[in-house]
């Protein structure tokens, strides 16, 4: 299966906080997308440390981009002032 940047990208608007009505992409915790083939990396900025909802989040990102056929990598960070 094949998938572009684009579809990556509209897949992510899809994926909303479970608890806030905004998508991850809003709300700045996913950061940044790399596509390199098949495989996916994502970049989540988390408001702290150890955030109760991670795995959930997390979870969330990786099953709807695997629907798209990707292999995905997460990485993380911390969200700073900018």
């Amino acid at each position: 299966m094949t998938f572009s940047e684009e579809d990556v990208h509209n897949k992510l608007k899809e994926i909303k906080h479970p608890f806030i009505d905004c998508t991850l992409t809003e709300l700045g915790i996913v950061k940044n997308i790399t596509v390199n083939d098949i495989t996916v990396i994502a970049t989540f900025a988390l408001p702290f440390p150890n955030i109760p909802i991670k795995d959930q989040l997390i979870s969330s990102v990786k099953t709807a981009l695997e629907q798209l056929g990707a292999k995905v990598e997460i990485r993380t960070t911390i969200m700073t002032q900018q």
